[in-house]
Formats: structure tokens, C-alpha cells, sequence
């Protein structure tokens, strides 16, 4: 079976957006979380554009290969301008949960209101046989507290921000991590962790 998978950016203090995010300004003050994409000399083989360090490369292209669909919430929807009504994957579709209407959808965007269990479940059908990737920090939570989650990969920045959209929200109790991988790579280390049960 498919697995579900959280993977972002994160700086060191827990934030994947800088102050005053939004339409039209992206991750606000915190573009830098994402500089790893374009810092190497290491092309990736699944996003075009992306220049990454060896390393990186070879964690982000692995990962992104496994993911078949993704469930982002509507906070990451809206930063990120609709994802210009694609998708923030080239060959997944997007699951956009929210409990408000979105503007404007396209054939690879669907709308999920009716709650993070049903959109999982909409993108695992999509995937066929990939992984789910979830995209924000609302959807994580809410995954994470419904026990849908199975990995949790961070691309964890050297940086403190200070402020912005944390990550993790309040969850009902512990959620116990078992460390799969610690890759050390220019700009970032890729943290990848297996949800103990």
C-alpha cells in the first residue's frame, strides 16, 4: 500500500513561511528556506530548473519519484498562487483541503471540504499505487492527528526565523519518530524519520 508522507522545508525554529505571507508575496520574509533548489551543479531529473548539490539532489529526486498525488491545504494553496493551477509536483495531482470554495480550480486541482481522511483517501486513488504527499502545516496536523501519517522528511534550514506560519500545530499527545536518514548537504539537512506506531 501507498504510504503517506509529510515532507517541507523547516527552518531550525520550526517556521515554513517568513512574516506576512500571503498571494502574491509567496513565504513572505522566508524565501531562503528554499535556496537548496538552485545553490548546486547537480540538475534534478523530476523538476526542471532545479540546480541542487549532490546530495540534494539525490534525496529530493528519490523522494519526489516515490509521490504520486498531494493534499495541500489551502493556507500553501493560496501562498502559493494557486500553484499557478497546477500542481507543486510536474506529475501529481493536488488535493486542495479547505472549508472555504477555492476561486479557480483546473483538471489537475481538486477541491476536498469534507475533511483530511476523505482527501487522502482521494489522492491515494489518484496516485496510483505512489505515495501521498502532504504540503502544509494545517494538513500535517490534521494527518498527524488522525494517524494517516507513515514518514516525516524535513529539509531543515540553518536558519532561525524568528516568526512566521510554525510547521507542527498542537496535537493531542506525542507522536514518537524513529530516524530512517540524516543526510548533511549545502544549505540544508534532510532529516527523514518513520512515525512509530
Amino acid at each position: 500500500m501507498s504510504k503517506v508522507l509529510i515532507a517541507h522545508a523547516v527552518s531550525v525554529d520550526g517556521y515554513i513561511t517568513g512574516r506576512d505571507p500571503g498571494a502574491g508575496r509567496g513565504l513572505g520574509d522566508a524565501g531562503m528556506l528554499f535556496d537548496w533548489y538552485f545553490d548546486g551543479d547537480t540538475p534534478s531529473q523530476v523538476f526542471g530548473g532545479f540546480e541542487l548539490s549532490g546530495p540534494s539532489a539525490q534525496v529530493f529526486d528519490t523522494l519526489a519519484g516515490r509521490v504520486g498525488a498531494i493534499v495541500a491545504g489551502r493556507a500553501t494553496y493560496d501562498d502559493s498562487d494557486g500553484f499557478g493551477g497546477g500542481s507543486p509536483h510536474p506529475a501529481a495531482r493536488v488535493f486542495v483541503l479547505s472549508r472555504r470554495p477555492a476561486l479557480e480550480m483546473t483538471e489537475r486541482q481538486t477541491l476536498i471540504t469534507t475533511g483530511i481522511e476523505d482527501a487522502v483517501a482521494a489522492a491515494r486513488e489518484a496516485a496510483g499505487g505512489k505515495d501521498v504527499g502532504l504540503m502544509g502545516g494545517g494538513v500535517a496536523t490534521e494527518a498527524l492527528r488522525a494517524g494517516l501519517v507513515d514518514e516525516v522528511i524535513l529539509h531543515q534550514v540553518p536558519i532561525l526565523l524568528g516568526g512566521g506560519r510554525p510547521f507542527f500545530r498542537s496535537l493531542p499527545g506525542h507522536v514518537r519518530l524513529g530516524l530512517v536518514q540524516a543526510v548533511p548537504a549545502p544549505g540544508v539537512t534532510h532529516l527523514h524519520y518513520q512515525v512509530e506506531r
